[in-house]
């Protein structure tokens, strides 16, 4: 459950004259966001998308720049509320196309442990990290986070240079060039995907009514 609720509805926001887009903040593609906010009704147009680094993810937030952001696994920040789950993002490990693991149909978790993978990202909180980056398999093998997490750019240089493998998620398979690989992973659960904001800012009705109707659209 959220541990705040968003007080407008879709109405509220479709009587509002002219609101401006609602700023929603992103990493990577705006895939996976458009597919939340034309569930939930509403249309693209209807936000700007705002891209934030994942070394520094809550800076555009706290600094007023966005109204929501979209994020992954449950957070603990003290200033950010979220919403409830309002998408699932599947599992992949993003290699090399040279990789021994590249031309595989799905992996395991615990094949990816045999190469080398990337270390948390600057203010990126741990406690998440490790749910993006386990520190070890489910049979306890180590995975050794070695790599560092800069930008997209940045990790496509190491994975087409090297061995090395970023256990991700299917979205970013919709940003990388033709001479990286987004294989599924079969035995780890995908991830809960939701919104945040921050919790002593109040929602505009536009923005508020798109989080509502975004839990509504996952729940049915």
């Amino acid at each position: 459950m959220p541990d705040t609720q968003p007080t407008a509805t879709a109405e509220a926001a479709r009587t509002t004259t002219s609101p401006r887009p609602v700023r929603f903040g992103i990493h990577g593609a705006p895939h996976l966001a458009t597919r939340i906010i034309t569930a939930a009704g509403h249309r693209p147009e209807e936000v700007t998308f705002v891209p934030y680094d994942v070394a520094e993810p809550f800076r555009p937030l706290r600094e007023r720049a966005v109204d929501v952001m979209i994020v992954k696994y449950g957070l603990r920040e003290p200033d950010v509320a979220v919403s409830s789950p309002v998408a699932f993002d599947g599992r992949a490990l993003i290699v090399g196309v040279g990789h021994p693991l590249a031309d595989r149909d799905t992996v395991s978790v615990e094949e990816a442990a045999r190469y080398d993978s990337f270390t948390c990202p600057g203010d990126f909180p741990p406690y998440v990290w490790d749910l993006v980056v386990p520190p070890q398999t489910p049979s306890g093998t180590p995975i050794r986070r070695v790599h560092p997490m800069t930008t997209v750019e940045g990790m496509v240089e190491i994975l087409a240079t090297t061995q090395a493998v970023h256990v991700s998620f299917q979205s970013l398979d919709a940003v990388l060039p033709s001479n990286i690989r987004a294989v599924p992973v079969r035995d780890l659960p995908a991830a809960p995907v939701t919104l945040a904001w921050l919790r002593d800012v109040e929602l505009s009705p536009h923005a508020a009514a798109l989080v509502a109707d975004a839990e509504r659209s996952a729940q049915r």
